[in-house]
């Protein structure tokens, strides 16, 4: 498939969200609602689950199913009280020592008013200077759209994995074309040159692992996600934490370097 193509595929009605993938790979899954400061935002749910035998923290962008339930999750652009409750989460994970999960499908953070006196852009910054450091494995699944700082705030992780079908990018390829070349026909030219997908972000280095989707049969994708987060959790939660939180800031300090 194209660029686009993936794009289009990414956002399709129908496809799996967040919920689906806490309900499909793990049991006792018990939601925390709320950041202690504001209020509880629909567009993030995130709570305690177990993976096998295995106690972890999973927070999720939710988008919902149906128009109603879209509505309320506001599309999944979250609001900057649903990045502080991840966060409340995380750190609650970190006091446990508890692996997390973060499945990412939205289009960006919610930039409207209240979200920006609330402080969206603070709350995202928090996220990435506090992930950086948490004493505990993380890892990050895009699983749809991966838009912008809305996505990046629950993307610093020990490693971060693509769906084949999913898509992250600093900005979308509408908004792409609207700016360079102010004209809406070169969205499919953006997207190119975004270099947005799983391929092309494998390629770069940017995450560490692509998760076939089976179109016919998504238990599958599930089952093989299942495997591998339990695989790769077991190996780093092994790992002394400091150099746990190394390997994740070398992970980030190395990308772009040209050799």
């Amino acid at each position: 498939m194209e660029a686009y193509e993936k794009v289009l595929a990414a956002r399709a009605k129908g496809r799996a969200t967040g919920l689906d993938f806490i309900n499909n790979i793990f049991s006792d899954f018990i939601e925390f609602h709320g950041d202690r400061r504001f209020s509880d935002d629909k567009a993030i749910v995130a709570g305690l689950a177990t993976l096998n035998d295995m106690p972890v923290t999973v927070i999720a962008h939710e988008k919902g199913h149906d128009t109603k339930d879209k509505v309320a999750r506001n599309f999944g652009s979250a609001h900057p009280e649903g990045y502080r409750k991840a966060l409340r989460l995380m750190k609650q994970a970190e006091k446990f020592h508890r692996p997390i999960i973060c499945f990412i499908d939205t289009t960006g953070a919610y930039c409207g008013l209240g979200a920006e006196e609330r402080g969206q852009g603070q709350a995202i910054a928090e996220n990435l200077m506090e992930m950086m450091t948490l004493k505990t494995p993380i890892i990050s699944v895009l699983i749809g759209e991966g838009g912008s700082g809305g996505a990046l705030a629950l993307a610093v992780a020990d490693e971060v994995w693509m769906l084949e079908n999913s898509v992250y990018s600093v900005i979308s390829p509408e908004g792409c074309a609207s700016i360079l070349w102010k004209d809406p026909a070169k969205t499919w030219e953006a997207a190119e040159c975004l270099k947005l997908t799983a391929d092309d972000l494998f390629g770069l280095n940017v995450i560490e692992k692509i998760i076939p989707e089976q179109k016919d049969d998504f238990d599958k994708t599930y089952n093989i996600l299942k495997t591998e987060l339990y695989t790769t959790f077991k190996k780093n939660m092994s790992l002394p934490t400091d150099e746990l939180t190394q390997n994740r800031y070398m992970r980030f300090r190395k990308m772009g370097v040209s050799e």
